[in-house]
């Protein structure tokens, strides 16, 4: 009887943590474009990762793939039920696993993956999954009545990292190049240069500079100063450096 109150006790408590553990949730922006966002350990915590997807008269177009591994077939079951349309396509805005993790999946499921020649070869090194097609430098695509520009602003949160703009509806996917406001840190920087992530900042704000709506690659998009908040965050980051030395 111990042994089964045990037991008991032990199944209850792992229910209440799955209960509790964040899994898929999708958010409508604006028009035809959806942030849907999983979750991950990083140190210890669960943080969430934003992606997103474009709903067009030929299909569905992920940028970036679920961080949370157990999310590939209820992200596209999702999308099925919501828009009775299919994925067609991804896009990987750099070579981290929670923007890459889920393109074997994607692959198996006869979905056409892509991402840019710099982000392939950095796959390739790291044994990060790898995208079936890949663009040179900055690229425009059109899928039905939509547009995606992708555009490479120079090194940043990754020596690859890409930004997605939408023009249609003015919508700048920044991926984990842009850090949310509500940030107190730039994250993860094992592979960032942070000397020139400021211009790469610069050349962005410079190229769109009245977007709608900015998403940042983890945390809350609501507030649209994501990019000066990024800047100040490397300003204040770089400062530490140099008090260091």
């Amino acid at each position: 009887m111990k042994h089964f109150s045990l037991l008991l006790a032990v199944l209850v408590t792992t229910m209440f943590a799955s209960a509790q553990s964040p899994k898929l949730k999708i958010t409508h922006l604006t028009g035809n474009i959806y942030v849907y966002t999983t979750y991950n350990l990083y140190q210890n915590t669960p943080v969430p990762s934003n992606s997103a997807y474009l709903v067009t008269d030929n299909g569905v177009v992920l940028f970036d793939t679920p961080w949370d591994t157990t999310q590939f077939q209820p992200l596209l079951d999702s999308i099925e039920a919501k828009h009775h349309q299919p994925v067609v396509r991804s896009i990987s805005t750099h070579f981290h696993e929670d923007r890459t993790g889920g393109i074997d999946f994607l692959k198996s499921k006869g979905i056409s993956t892509w991402s840019s020649q710099q982000t392939l070869v950095l796959c390739k090194e790291k044994g990060e999954p790898q995208a079936a097609h890949q663009f040179a430098g900055d690229t425009t695509f059109r899928i039905g009545s939509q547009q995606i520009n992708i555009f490479y602003p120079g090194p940043g949160h990754a020596p690859d990292n890409i930004v997605i703009w939408l023009p249609k509806d003015k919508v700048l996917y920044g991926g984990c190049f842009v850090k949310s406001t509500e940030a107190t840190s730039l994250g993860n920087l094992s592979d960032a240069n942070v000397d020139v992530w400021p211009s790469s900042i610069h050349k962005v704000m410079k190229k769109f500079p009245t977007p709608a709506y900015i998403i940042p690659g983890h945390d809350g998009w609501a507030d649209k100063r994501s990019l000066q908040h990024t800047l100040q965050l490397l300003k204040r980051y770089n400062a530490s450096k140099k008090a260091v030395h």
